[in-house]
């Protein structure tokens, strides 16, 4: 499944060169997956209350364009991969019809007991849907 999270640019997300500073970039895709496993069914506090959490272990960002303040984005995103402890999830910046900026990021489950990561529990696997990536990064 695809599914895309709105975002509305704001003026403290703009750095001196007129565009979204790079940071805010992950912020995004870290608010855009929290909405995408609610849109699969799974409220983030269900997972944290069922024992489990994701934590990001890899991101890659690849920019096309910039966005500036004011500018209404979407932020596609579907799954890439869904492996034994951790799945891959693919971003997309859209700006009307442009891509700005495509990203993936890696995310392995872990338990909230401290006891390090886990295997991917039925909960979050059904959540992410089938792979079905955006773009290759």
């Amino acid at each position: 499944m695809t599914f895309t999270y709105p975002v509305h640019v704001r003026y403290l997300e703009v750095d001196g060169q007129g565009v979204v500073f790079n940071a805010w970039y992950l912020a995004w895709f870290d608010d855009a997956m929290t909405a995408y496993l609610l849109h699969g069914g799974l409220p983030y506090r269900t997972m944290l209350d069922a024992g489990f959490d994701v934590q990001l272990v890899r991101s890659e960002i690849d920019w096309k364009a910039g966005v500036g303040f004011g500018d209404d984005v979407e932020i596609a995103v579907s799954t890439a991969r869904i492996g034994r402890t951790s799945f891959a999830l693919d971003f997309e910046v859209r700006l009307g019809a442009d891509v700005t900026c495509a990203g993936r990021t890696v995310y392995v489950v872990i338990a909230t007991d401290g006891t390090g990561k886990h295997e991917i529990p039925p909960l979050i696997a059904g959540a992410l849907g089938e792979p079905a990536p955006l773009l290759p990064v």
